[in-house]
């Protein structure tokens, strides 16, 4: 068999493509051809893709072509390279260039290139202009303080301003002492919730506060992290066995100007044993007016009904605070407290008045919550406070840990509702002061 050096033979297969050689590695070479080549020695054949190729091969457009020096092969940075790949034999078919490395861009070409943000405040032509003819010149759309602070900067001094560590007194004192009473017989509206935040709001910036835990729950004493197991003294020992309210309130850790009387589970036998005591409605008033020590504020926490304790409640103090829940139920029930206050002023202390609504759980995202609102305000006017609590997480989080949510996340909107709750609270005693009930 004659091998004159080609995989296929065109005088066998009859083929007019490209033969591959298998003795050929130089680009110059052509087949049959006999005599040396007419190009000079020192150049270099077109490349694939160039004018002088007619092959049907694809074309590779624009790679910069190597020329030869006496040092070696030059290139530039970015040409294609040339390789010769040992198992096929026609060069111009086993040419390859490589993809060409990008160039890095510059520090101006990459600031060109940088996505715009919308929210990035643009100076306008005016302003440039006038900051180059003036350089005194302050643009109205330089941003404001407030505006220009981060978010946790503003959280920060928001934690500063209710925490108030200087320990002045900044929220204004009554001229006497207000007893208010927390109280709605619908259980989950917040009441418990309201009195601790409140009473620690009151007490952290200048103002001496009493809580009083009439809840057989406790809760306002987990609240305030006072302990409240079976044998401390209680609110129980006070309404029953007439101990002195000195002997049973206990200070709370860590906030000045604050103390707490709290309630164990031997309060709920409390509903019975009052059924046969002489007196059983006032019992309450008498203990708070025998205190040898002056408060400016006395809160006492209910527990969710209309019972004797909820009635010994409403005798001793002179305010109501009724916590109301955004939702329809609330508002159904609201009308039968009000009857009750109502009796217990006509019949047992005639100082009594609603002085105080605080709307609670408010989901700005409902349209039931803003019509809840509405109603209430609709109804009680200026005895609706202007600060509503809304529904913040870190609210329902800080019983967990002992705390109310004033020392647990001052940061938080929770504790800032309840921080301007309190504050026109402690405005509007000035403007109205209340005597103390004897």
């Amino acid at each position: 068999m004659h091998d004159d050096g080609r995989y296929d033979d065109p005088r066998v297969t009859g083929s007019t493509s490209d033969p591959v050689s298998r003795e050929t590695d130089y680009p110059s070479w052509s087949p049959g051809a006999t005599a040396p080549s007419t190009q000079p020695a020192d150049s270099e054949p077109p490349l694939r893709g160039g004018p002088a190729d007619h092959s049907t091969g694809p074309e590779i457009a624009g790679p910069p072509i190597v020329r030869r020096t006496p040092e070696g092969p030059t290139r530039p940075a970015n040409a294609a390279e040339v390789r010769q790949t040992p198992g096929r034999r026609n060069t111009a078919a086993a040419v390859r260039f490589e993809p060409a490395v990008p160039h890095q861009p510059s520090a101006a070409a990459a600031r060109d290139a940088a996505p715009v943000i919308a929210d990035a405040p643009v100076a306008s032509t005016e302003s440039l202009a006038a900051v180059a003819a003036d350089p005194t010149y302050v643009s109205r759309e330089t941003p404001t303080r407030e505006e220009d602070d981060p978010p946790l900067a503003m959280e920060a001094m928001r934690a500063v301003q209710i925490l108030n560590p200087s320990g002045e007194v900044t929220m204004p004192r009554p001229d006497r002492t207000r007893v208010m009473c927390v109280a709605n017989q619908k259980g989950g509206v917040g009441k418990t919730t309201t009195t601790v935040n409140l009473a620690v709001a009151l007490a952290l910036h200048g103002n001496r506060v009493l809580v009083v835990d009439l809840d057989p729950q406790g809760n306002a004493s987990t609240g305030l992290n006072v302990p409240h197991h079976t044998g401390i003294p209680d609110v129980y020992d006070c309404l029953i066995n007439s101990v002195p309210l000195a002997e049973v309130a206990q200070a709370v850790e860590g906030i000045p100007n604050l103390w707490c009387v709290p309630a164990t589970i031997d309060l709920a036998g409390a509903e019975i044993e009052l059924v046969s005591v002489v007196a059983r409605e006032s019992r309450l008033d008498r203990a708070i007016a025998a205190y040898p020590g002056e408060f400016d504020y006395v809160f006492i926490d209910c527990p969710p009904s209309l019972g004797l304790l909820t009635v010994n409640a409403l005798v001793a103090a002179q305010e109501v605070l009724i916590p109301i829940q955004c939702e329809y139920y609330a508002l159904e029930g609201l009308n039968q407290l009000i009857n009750n206050i109502n009796l217990v002023r006509q019949h047992l202390n005639p100082k009594l008045d609603v002085s105080t609504i605080l709307l609670t759980m408010y989901d700005r995202r409902t349209r039931l919550a803003d019509a809840v609102e509405q109603d209430v305000r609709n109804h009680f006017g200026d005895k609706v406070l202007q600060a509503v609590i809304p529904r913040n997480v870190r609210v329902s989080e800080a019983p967990s840990y002992g705390q109310s949510v004033m020392t647990y996340d001052p940061g938080s909107r929770g504790a800032t509702s309840y921080f301007e709750a309190a504050q026109e609270i402690a405005e509007r005693g000035v403007k109205e002061p209340v005597g103390r009930n004897a």
